[in-house]
């Protein structure tokens, strides 16, 4: 699990019940039900109005992912491809169908299944980027439905802020009121442009994120299982994934932990 989202949204916060108290405000003045219910709750009704239901269903499943989700490590990923390749070099293709099982990725099961099954080279790979396409256009699918709340929140909020003073108005005879009214009125715009900000758009962004991260590893896995299929040494392999990956997401002695995996490799070749 990668924090990042959960600590960043929980210090914004922070920062705001912080400027809140050295205001001398209370948080209670920004707790209001109804300018809350109108921005939140029109929010996500034009949210679902602007796409489909299967899409908006598969958003709101997708939202645990963008505090709990986590890729596996670019570097764990090339470990595996290498260590299989070995199996694949020593024992034959067909061994890939007893390391299948112990994989837990499906995407890699089924692609280690179809080697076994002796599936062409030229078809796999066509079935693995559709496989990965598809993945990644549902992906996208959510992250832009919450970025798509992002922008309609702050309006909603407006929307909110002349509903209320439009109230104000009518109660021009009372300037008594007046000054608590005004400040109430303000608070749907302070909602919106809130939750857009401090909720939607960091979910979708990370959400885009994983899916990014995603797509590399489907990248990294499919060129793996390609050359793994066409006997390439697991040396090599591994050198050639590692290529693939930028060196800040490789971990700190990632080039020497992929050379040390190697070793075993480079000495059977020597004898």
């Amino acid at each position: 699990m990668d924090p990042a989202t959960l600590i960043g949204i929980l210090l914004a916060f922070g920062a705001l019940l912080t400027m809140i108290f050295m205001e001398g405000a209370s948080p209670s003045a920004l707790l209001l039900p109804a300018p809350m219910i109108l921005v939140f709750g029109a929010t996500f009704a034009v949210g679902i109005a602007s796409t489909t239901m299967p899409d908006f269903l598969q958003a709101i499943k997708t939202l645990p992912r963008a505090f709990l989700g986590k890729v596996t490590p670019p570097r764990t990923l090339i470990d595996q491809l290498v260590e299989l390749a070995e199996v694949a070099r020593r024992n034959g293709l067909l061994a890939l169908e007893a390391e299948a099982e112990k994989v837990t990725d499906p995407f890699l099961k089924k692609a280690l299944q179809n080697i076994a099954d002796g599936v062409d080279a030229d078809d796999l790979r066509i079935m693995m980027e559709d496989e990965a396409a598809t993945r990644e256009r549902q992906g996208r699918a959510a992250s832009k439905f919450w970025n798509s709340l992002g922008g309609f929140a702050p309006t909603i909020g407006i929307i909110g802020t002349v509903v209320s003073l439009t109230h104000v108005l009518e109660q021009l005879d009372n300037p008594e009121t007046l000054g608590h009214a005004i400040a109430a009125a303000f608070v749907a715009t302070l909602w919106g442009v809130l939750s857009a900000n401090f909720l939607w758009l960091p979910i979708g962004g990370r959400l885009g994120k994983l899916v990014d991260l995603d797509s590399e590893q489907a990248t990294i896995l499919i060129e793996g299982i390609m050359a793994l299929q066409a006997g390439s040494q697991p040396r090599l392999l591994g050198e050639r994934l590692l290529a693939l990956v930028p060196e800040h997401e490789q971990g700190r002695n990632g080039k020497e932990k992929a050379e040390k995996a190697a070793k075993p490799q480079k000495a059977a070749e020597a004898a």
